[in-house]
């Protein structure tokens, strides 16, 4: 409405001016009320785009913490099996290029309907001529950002496909970046990824180039049909043309429409220029569906009693084969095994037999090819295992943070007093005295600041911590010195103390700390006592 108000004024201000030579005084009115207007328009323009800004940024929070709980929910087995530089591309860089859909191109499709629509009602009583002839131009629009934009998309998404390449290819280097200077291999991996960049680059280039292309066309397209109408109101004006109310036309009509004719056009150019957003968030959403559209083992929601005591851990017939296609390496063929609550229990075999896999089956992480997995006589599926189990590895994760916070993850509702008391269990405090800060100081990410044994001891403090009954172990003594060993075990011995354990280890201090060994080789079912 202010478009056609502002249109009206200005085709009023030259007619008086020009036509009925009005004195100065008659039109400063309609002087300040385009003043005004022009204002009004600025306005609702920086609000529209702050709406439309905030609107994505409420959409991609919304969507990446949608695709972060799925991907949890999915397990760490899923992350294993991928890139984790993929992974990262689908939370960050793909969210992130569904802005401009959500931001520029959704509102301004709605504006390419409506205003055009407004301005023709406007324009077909004036001038039905002008009126037919954007009408009979205005499909065109769309057909060329059609044909244009079926390009754009799959350029859009060869050009993730590379990025996410080069994130897993930049990450999986960087991680091994010490292996590669003991070898002497540095430079050559900074050609590799020299040449994965400028692959990068020549497919952001041909998605621009396409974009360019594109609002190009629609410019000179809109330009001709603008300067179709100009010929016409001008030819009207003259008196050559005699078709249509070109009898009728004034300076003001012929104004009135001439100046309706480029913003006609105007939102449908801006449409064919935030296209490339459309085609860049199409190329992202593929692979965030993908995502998104994995199954999750579904659960019966049973829930285990507050303050339960320990529980009995049991596999009947397990099998289970990792990876897919060629390369698929059966693990566990037929394996059964039993143990009772309350009982400490050693799987012992080489690395490989499948000692890990068994742990993971525990915790709910894979699903078994065949056979049944229990956990106090119900099957995981039907009992969410993290609700009754707490894990320690030979390498746990620890979150760049205080010592503190990196226990209190297992339970963040826990008070002070209770992750004082975990930390002193596990021989946190022993350690952490010597620290700057105690609890308090700052780790890097994956525990950088502190040893491979202190490290797992604040893992023995999150399962202090969250008082699970069922305690899975997986090799938590691997690569420790004596003194560490002896002092993790020490740990544990308080920490089992009233719940079912299953650890699984190589060490022999480790095998003589459980009640009794079960040798794995992972093609059949053997127990045996230590």
């Amino acid at each position: 409405m202010l478009l056609l108000v502002q249109a009206g004024l200005i085709a009023h201000v030259l007619h008086a001016a020009i036509v009925d030579h009005a004195p100065r005084a008659d039109l400063m009115p309609a002087l300040w009320g385009l003043l005004a207007i022009y204002g009004a328009r600025a306005f609702c323009a920086w609000g529209a785009e702050v709406a439309g800004f905030s609107a994505a940024a409420g959409v991609r929070a919304g969507l990446r913490r949608e695709v972060y709980a799925h991907i949890g929910r999915l397990g760490p087995a899923y992350v294993a099996g991928r890139h984790s530089g993929d992974l990262a591309t689908v939370l960050v860089e793909r969210v992130d290029a569904l802005d401009g859909y959500f931001a520029r191109f959704l509102p301004q499709m709605a504006l390419s309907v409506l205003v055009p629509l407004t301005l023709l009602a406007a324009i077909f009583p004036v001038n039905w001529v002008v009126g037919g002839m954007l009408l009979l131009a205005a499909p065109f629009v769309p057909l060329f950002m059609s044909l244009i934009g079926m390009g754009a998309a799959a350029a859009s998404r060869k050009q993730f496909d590379t990025l996410a390449r080069m994130g897993g290819h930049f990450l999986d280097r960087l991680q091994g970046l010490t292996t590669l200077k003991l070898f002497g291999q540095a430079r050559r991996e900074l050609d590799l990824i020299r040449h994965v960049s400028d692959e990068y680059r020549q497919r952001t280039m041909g998605v621009l180039r396409i974009a360019f292309l594109s609002s190009a066309v629609l410019e000179l397209f809109s330009a001709m049909a603008v300067a179709v109408v100009a010929v016409y109101v001008g030819f009207s004006l003259l008196g050559y043309v005699r078709f249509g109310p070109s009898g009728g036309v004034t300076l003001a009509t012929g104004l009135f429409v001439l100046l309706l004719a480029p913003e006609f056009f105007f939102p449908l150019r801006q449409l064919a220029a935030h296209y490339h957003d459309r085609a860049a968030a199409v190329g992202a959403a593929a692979r965030i569906l993908e995502v998104l559209e994995t199954p999750v083992e579904p659960r019966a929601g049973i829930h285990a009693p507050a303050g339960a005591g320990p529980m009995a851990l049991e596999m009947v017939g397990v099998s289970f084969v990792h990876g897919v296609g060629e390369g698929a390496r059966p693990v566990l063929d037929g394996f059964s095994l039993n143990v009772e609550a309350g009982e400490r229990v050693a799987l012992v075999g080489p690395s490989g037999a499948g000692k890990s896999t068994v742990i993971s089956l525990f915790l709910g992480f894979l699903r078994p090819g065949a056979g049944v997995v229990r956990i106090g006589g119900l099957e995981v599926g039907r009992i969410d295992p993290a609700e009754v189990t707490a894990w320690v590895g030979q390498n746990p994760h620890l979150f760049h943070g205080t010592i503190r916070d990196n226990i209190r993850l297992a339970r963040p509702d826990a008070e002070e007093d209770e992750i004082q008391a975990a930390a002193d269990e596990a021989r946190v405090t022993d350690f952490a005295a010597r620290l700057p800060q105690g609890l308090d100081t700052l780790i890097g990410q994956r525990g950088h600041g502190i040893s491979g044994g202190e490290a797992r001891r604040v893992a023995l403090a999150r399962a202090y911590l969250k008082d699970a009954p069922i305690l899975l172990l997986d090799e938590p003594t691997a690569g420790l010195d004596a003194a560490n060993e002896a002092l993790v075990l020490k740990a544990l011995d308080t920490l089992a103390r009233g719940r079912t354990v299953l650890i699984a280890t190589h060490s022999l201090s480790g095998i003589g700390w459980a009640d009794r060994a079960i040798p794995i080789e992972g093609t059949a079912e053997v127990v045996a006592d230590a």
